[in-house]
């Protein structure tokens, strides 16, 4: 029996198995319908031996210290401020804009105190803001809208700006200095050995189970548990009884090339030109040495895996009314990005897992072990730059059963051992690999 079944072994998932089995010495099943853990953070080596994000660019950043300190006993870090360029008029500029952003695009020689006036200059002020639109136009005008942010959101999110909500283009600043970093947080680095190792020590403790390959309908009634925590597609949870409630989604093309360096920066945004949005050339993340290198186009789409929710008020409607309903069903937390309808960056999905992990324990009547057998420390089965990591796994029968035997007693447990690639990254069959 187990205390937790986790549907989704992405950062939500992830941190509540870990807090849960290693704090009150929960039994956790650990499902996820692909064939890895780590969700959309999760990071592999190519056929060339580059570290690639297989989801697209993840940077880390974050203003709290408890979820740095927290993801660190599981990880060491590699500092990293991301800096973003715009492909904007046939020139490479600083994004977000700033004093070199104008300077550059307009041939101008502006002090920080003549920008701030020339913004005001072009400025449209609007007496409400209310979308995307309103957000870029009352800080620097129409123009700059133009170039940098309306066809970049038409892309990105399949609808013009005026049509979002303002929280949007808020996530980006206007500055009127020379700081083109893109986040300003007091904590940005990115896991040393990866996102895909960090997330392999979070889950190493003996008492969490992974399942992957898996939808977890599939083996609900077949595997006992007392409690759940859903990490996926609220809508989906309800089988869409108000109806689908619309994600965006991307679709990823992958090149290498034959040389060290392929573009001038770590990503390029392109708001005007092309279908896709912006290309990434994962060295620059990783700090990875070779004499090649690959990058990576994003091309936004409505179909496909769900990874944005869409921010505009009838989704938050919507969703309102499927929160009704998990507010509701008895003995179930939903959690992440996903199950709660946000647009939430990582670190703001751990925080929100470790509030809820809070809660559960403040309501746990079970008496948890003392804490020197429950410190995260020995909740791995490595140290931090993962020597051996041999996380417990369910493998799937031929028959598509799980690997609990059946109660009529004709399938047969079968179990196996995680398997690293060596690299602790890469092999998407490491964990959990069907028979058939």
């Amino acid at each position: 029996m187990f205390d937790y079944l986790i549907v989704g072994a992405g950062f939500a998932g992830s941190t509540l198995a870990e807090r849960l089995a290693s704090q009150l010495n929960k039994k956790v099943m650990l499902v996820d319908k692909r064939n890895h853990i780590g969700g959309n953070a999760y990071d592999r080596y190519d056929d060339a031996g580059i570290l690639i994000h297989q989801y697209g660019p993840h940077i880390f950043h974050t203003n709290s210290k408890p979820v740095f300190d927290y993801l660190s006993e599981f990880t060491k870090w590699r500092a990293y401020q991301h800096r973003v360029i715009a492909c904007v008029d046939g020139q490479l500029v600083p994004i977000p804009i700033n004093l070199d952003t104008i300077n550059q695009l307009y041939g101008l020689n502006l002090s920080s105190n003549d920008l701030e006036k020339w913004f005001a200059s072009v400025a449209e002020p609007r007496a409400e803001i209310r979308t995307s639109e309103d957000v870029v136009i009352s800080k620097v005008g129409r123009e700059l809208y133009e170039k940098f942010f309306r066809g970049y959101t038409r892309k990105q999110w399949g609808v013009d700006p005026s049509e979002l909500d303002a929280c949007v283009t808020a996530r980006v600043p206007t500055r009127t200095n020379r700081d083109n970093r893109y986040f300003t947080d007091a904590y940005q680095a990115m896991p040393l050995r990866g996102y895909t190792r960090m997330f392999e020590n979070m889950l190493g403790h003996q008492n969490i189970k992974i399942l992957l390959n898996t939808d977890y309908k599939e083996i609900i009634e077949t595997i006992p548990f007392k409690k759940m925590i859903y990490t996926g597609p609220v809508d989906e949870y309800f089988d869409f009884r108000y109806g689908k409630l619309p994600y965006r989604s991307l679709r990823f093309e992958f090149e290498t090339h034959d040389k060290p360096v392929y573009q001038p920066g770590p990503v390029i945004n392109y708001p005007n030109d092309y279908a896709y949005t912006r290309v990434t050339e994962f060295k620059y993340l990783t700090g990875q040495e070779s004499n090649k290198t690959t990058v990576v186009y994003e091309y936004p789409q409505d179909e496909g895996d769900p990874y944005y929710p869409v921010p505009r008020q009838e989704n938050a409607d919507l969703y309102k009314r499927y929160a009704v309903l998990a507010d509701e069903t008895p003995d179930v937390y939903f959690a992440g990005r996903l199950a709660t309808y946000k647009y939430y960056n990582m670190d703001q999905v751990v925080a929100q897992a470790l509030t809820l992990f809070g809660k559960i324990a403040e309501h746990d009547t079970e008496i948890a072990l003392p804490m020197a057998t429950t410190v995260s420390s020995g909740s791995r089965l490595t140290d931090v730059d993962g020597v051996a990591f041999r996380p417990q796994a369910i493998a799937r029968n031929g028959n598509g059963h799980n690997g609990r035997r059946r109660q009529n007693g004709s399938g047969k447990a079968r179990s196996q051992n995680a398997k690293t690639d060596g690299k602790g990254n890469g092999d998407p069959a490491r964990y959990v690999k069907p028979t058939s």
